[in-house]
């Protein structure tokens, strides 16, 4: 994170299904990492929670192997458009009025919301007011507050942590530049994806389960369907599940072949933002 430090053991990245096979950055092979992202493949669109009238936030597209893609247009509901550089993010300046604002990747179906709050003081020590309680190791996260500097939203935080992510309840600080770090702790969890990753023929139903590992906690996942021009997201898009719970803690969605081809299903745990516990 430029202009600030943001310090934990873990490694963010979306769970994404291409057809039935679970892709990851850490997955990539050496030819992929060489190689920029064709703008074409981008799928994710990274946008904060929140921004601030008048102030710059900094916006982010993966693509459907959550790494960042360069070149890729964000148009919005007021008529900007912006372009990310060959670092696979754009910077943003949030507009003068505020309201909702909707942003989303040109050429692709499906938009991101923003709240544009009005102009305040901003304090000198960074202070997090909101994070979620239970979090996926394998995901990006939001935290809400006060102090964050350099290219990031003053507001909000969308994290992308290091590599090698263990499992359980962590520590995490953010700090920006000299100032004193502020620090809460989050519970981890792994979300395992269980498929038949045989082709999806046109008109076959199939079961995506979801099991959640560190927690015995029932939680809300989502999926989204990326590709809704190959197959059908059962129950709309995007479509929420609670998972059963206790020692197996599953939760399950289904998905319908409409042609041949690669369906993308994105499924992610639901955050739940609250004061994080110190």
């Amino acid at each position: 994170m430029r202009g600030g430090e943001f310090s934990t053991r873990r490694r963010i990245v979306e769970l994404v299904l291409v057809s039935a096979c679970v892709i990851a950055p850490a997955l990539a092979t050496a030819a992929d990492a060489q190689q920029a992202p064709l703008a074409s493949n981008a799928r994710i669109l990274l946008v904060p929670r929140r921004m601030v009238s008048g102030e710059r936030a900094t916006l982010a597209v993966l693509d459907v192997n959550g790494r960042l893609t360069p070149g890729v247009t964000i148009n919005f509901s007021n008529g900007d458009k912006i372009s990310t550089d060959e670092t696979g993010r754009a910077l943003f300046v949030a507009p003068l009025t505020a309201g909702l604002l909707f942003a989303s990747i040109e050429g692709r179906p499906g938009r991101v919301a923003t709240a544009i709050l009005p102009q305040r003081e901003v304090g000198n020590e960074t202070h997090v007011e909101q994070a979620p309680r239970i979090a996926s190791a394998l995901d990006r996260f939001e935290v809400t507050g006060s102090g964050f500097c350099g290219d990031a939203e003053p507001d909000s935080l969308v994290v992308l942590a290091p590599i090698d992510p263990p499992i359980g309840l962590t520590e995490v600080s953010v700090a920006c530049g000299k100032q004193e770090a502020a620090g809460f702790k989050v519970l981890f969890v792994v979300l395992k994806l269980e498929a038949d990753t045989s082709p999806l023929q046109p008109g076959q139903r199939r079961s995506l389960r979801v099991r959640v590992e560190g927690t015995q906690e029932k939680l809300q996942l989502e999926a989204r369907n990326l590709a809704p021009d190959v197959a059908d997201l059962v129950g709309g898009n995007p479509v929420k599940a609670v998972s059963s719970g206790e020692a197996e803690n599953v939760a399950e969605f289904q998905v319908t072949g409409k042609k041949h081809g690669r369906f993308l299903i994105s499924i992610r745990l639901v955050p739940v933002m609250a004061k994080p516990p110190r």
